[in-house]
């Protein structure tokens, strides 16, 4: 009886240790890895050359800061943004200072214009959504000249 209880644990140990083995699959001749997935490439994507999805295809943005513009921008970030977003730390939201170094400015204008679709079909907002516990960025409903008064005034922080 101990020799065949002695087999049968040999035995069922042998089968978990084929099952643990994992996937050893070889890279393809040549090194070439296998292709990535479509969600993977999406988010490898530059961001700079993401616009977003929205009203915005295009931003015409001067070399010179129009401040008259900033300022305006100045006054409905602070009465409209404030609740979640801090200019120059993460808060409920990230933080606007160099935004314009990480996303495109159309991308910007559409994130504030069109934020449930943005979050439903962009990678970056998906990502973003998560990095922030799920907190969806509120539609303040602001007109596209809001919107691009809000980001001359990202261009100063």
């Amino acid at each position: 009886m101990k020799s065949f209880l002695l087999n049968c644990s040999v035995f069922l140990l042998l089968v978990f240790a084929a099952g643990c083995g994992g996937d050893k699959t070889e890279p393809a001749a040549g090194g070439a890895d296998k292709p990535k997935p479509k969600s993977m490439l999406a988010e490898e994507a530059n961001p700079l050359e993401d616009k977003g999805i929205g009203p915005i295809t295009s931003v015409e943005m001067g070399a010179a800061l129009d401040q008259a513009l900033a300022e305006k921008g100045r006054v409905i970030y602070e009465r409209m943004c404030t609740a979640c977003h801090k200019p120059t730390e993460k808060f409920i939201g990230p933080a606007q200072k160099g935004v314009l170094e990480r996303r495109s400015p159309e991308w910007v204008m559409n994130m504030i214009l069109n934020p449930e679709q943005m979050v439903k079909e962009n990678p970056i907002a998906k990502k973003l959504f998560m990095e922030f516990n799920g907190s969806p960025m509120a539609n303040q409903h602001l007109t596209q000249e809001e919107a691009r008064a809000v980001l001359e005034y990202f261009r100063i922080l």
